[in-house]
């Protein structure tokens, strides 16, 4: 049992790779909601083999911590995706599944004893592991044009908080002068600092930018999600790559 994680439980699932890896090739942990009504559902999917989806930990609706893989083996969480340099994160992250309906099942905050015991379970793993927090991501993130998850709801600022994960360093006052002002032709410095930052962006794919810049508002604008760049937008990701 990880230290400093009381009660955490174990429900092994099938879905993943037999060959372990090396503590040095865990470099990401990835944040998700589980997208399913209840823990019973989200659990049966996530241990039955036919599903071929897992992850290394669960938290219930309770906040009760669950292991489904061990950390040195690979889950299969994030499917394809994408961060700096590196392809198919499942290789390279530890994934936790939170319980939540999620945005097709009437999307809701996650409860307090949810979120403490990630915020445990993180700090271990990033102890652990010796994982730099800007590698602490949503699934989102790596997936924007398939996923929404852990969605406008997580509570980033807070973990960012506690050291995990990371947050802009522009005020709340600051934000709300730039909001909507346009920046139409510092277009591309915002995605070239977006990508700096960690997201894939293929800028001759105009219909994939929206969405993109959307996953980006989820995590770090979540009052605006509406894919236009503004002058908040390119604020924010400025601070994010000026932070050590």
């Amino acid at each position: 049992m990880p230290k400093n994680v009381e009660k955490m439980s174990t429900i092994y699932s099938p879905n993943f790779e037999t060959r372990k890896r090396s503590k040095k090739n865990i470099k990401y942990i990835i944040f998700h909601y589980t997208g399913m009504k209840s823990d019973q559902l989200a659990i049966r999917k996530l241990t039955s083999f036919n599903s071929k989806v897992s992850c290394h930990y669960y938290i219930d609706k309770k906040g009760n911590l669950i292991q489904l893989i061990p950390d040195l083996y690979v889950a299969w969480h994030a499917g394809k995706s994408y961060w700096k340099n590196d392809k198919l994160l499942n290789n390279h992250s530890i994934g936790i599944e939170i319980s939540n309906p999620g945005h097709e099942h009437g999307y809701k905050a996650f409860n307090n004893k949810q979120i403490k015991c990630l915020i445990k379970i993180s700090k271990n793993l990033i102890k652990k592991y010796k994982i730099n927090i800007k590698n602490i991501l949503g699934h989102s993130d790596i997936a924007p044009l398939r996923k929404k998850d852990p969605g406008e709801k997580f509570p980033w600022k807070f973990i960012a908080s506690k050291k995990v994960g990371i947050w802009h360093k522009l005020n709340f006052k600051k934000c709300s002068k730039l909001r909507g002002k346009k920046i139409d032709i510092e277009n591309k410095i915002f995605f070239k600092k977006l990508k700096k930052f960690g997201y894939f962006i293929d800028t001759s794919k105009k219909n994939e930018l929206k969405k993109i810049v959307r996953s980006f508002q989820r995590r770090f604008r979540p009052e605006l999600i509406d894919g236009k760049i503004d002058r908040e937008c390119l604020e924010i990701v400025k601070t994010l790559n000026s932070s050590k």
